[in-house]
């Protein structure tokens, strides 16, 4: 069994409880443990992987009639995000895990945070859901835009993450530096929003997939708003890079979206090593695509997942040659 570093050890009580419960007993297949990078626990990412593990578990025979016989038994532990993901798959510390369709492609060229540190071996599997990039600011903070922020108290995230790489990317493209806010705090995606209900900061950054339990826990619990991002600044970034793109947060999301939000975003993808089976990243990848219109009750940012935009939107790494031999089964390549 892999030992995968700087996890909590109730993450791994969490996962460890998850395996037990969607696992049936071991029969005759040799057994293959997998580790699945997510993110932080109130965010889609930590759903991603631990759907993935459920419908993993779901397609096994052991104890049951039918079935597949692969012996594939997976946890998702919370960790720190895209980079984190990218860097302990790097290390063999995880199998998959998932990652910013941005961070994927500058570790797959070695360029922004990952200059020098090129990632040879990362591999694609697919995408899932869109990831818009959310400035999310108190209710009294008067904040409007983002040349507001100066002064405010700002979480840029924690180091590793996702959104603490793109907010980096937007600060540098609006010419912003840390200094220019009243206070810089790292917080992670699990502590910003009780932190901006109590007053603590006045926004922060956020790159996720829509509708979310923490960015509810602000607008549903303290009527934070989500404000625009679509200046000529973020239009920019969107024609300059392959990785961006506009999105939309439609009215109703949350209790304070009384109009749609146009802001800039990515897409949620889910990476390999080329040193992992062929063999397993084949039986995740049929257990996903076998039981997708389970996958996509797990969570609303799943439910208009075709698998058209799974197998293309966002990848940049080459693709594992395990996900390849399906999808050309499946006569989608």
């Amino acid at each position: 069994m892999k030992t995968i570093k700087n996890i909590t050890i109730g993450a791994l009580v969490v996962a460890a409880l998850s395996v037990i419960s969607l696992t049936a007993p071991i029969a005759q297949a040799a057994n293959t443990f997998i580790s699945i990078g997510t993110g932080g626990p109130t965010g889609v990412y930590f759903v991603v992987g631990n759907s993935i593990c459920r419908m993993v578990h779901k397609e096994a025979a052991e104890g049951r009639k039918s079935g597949r016989k692969h012996g594939i038994r997976c946890a998702a532990p919370s960790t720190g995000g895209s980079n984190y993901n990218i860097g302990q798959i790097g290390e063999g510390e995880l199998d998959f895990g998932v990652a910013q369709s941005d961070w994927q492609f500058h570790a797959s060229n070695g360029s922004s945070k990952w200059q020098g540190k090129k990632q040879s071996d990362l591999r694609a599997v697919m995408s899932v859901h869109p990831e818009p990039f959310h400035i999310i600011v108190g209710k009294d903070s008067g904040i409007n835009s983002w040349a507001d922020l100066t002064g405010k108290r700002v979480n840029i995230g924690n180091p590793g993450s996702g959104q603490r790489g793109t907010m980096e990317v937007l600060m540098a493209a609006h010419g912003t530096k840390a200094s220019d806010f009243k206070i810089a705090t790292e917080l992670t995606s699990s502590e910003q929003s009780k932190a901006l209900c109590d007053g603590k900061i006045d926004a922060y950054g956020y790159t996720v997939g829509v509708p979310n339990a923490g960015v509810s826990i602000a607008t549903d619990g303290c009527d934070a708003r989500i404000i625009n991002l679509n200046s000529d600044v973020e239009a920019s970034l969107v024609n300059d890079n392959p990785y961006y793109a506009f999105a939309t947060i439609p009215a109703g999301t949350y209790k304070t979206s009384s109009k749609d939000v146009t802001t800039f975003g990515v897409k949620a993808t889910f990476v390999s090593s080329a040193k992992v089976s062929a063999d397993v990243v084949y039986e995740l990848v049929r257990a996903v695509f076998e039981n997708i219109e389970d996958f996509r009750k797990l969570h609303p940012a799943f439910a208009n997942l075709t698998h058209e935009q799974m197998i293309s939107d966002g990848l940049s790494a080459p693709l594992h040659e395990g996900a390849v031999r399906y999808y050309k089964e499946q006569g989608w390549m």
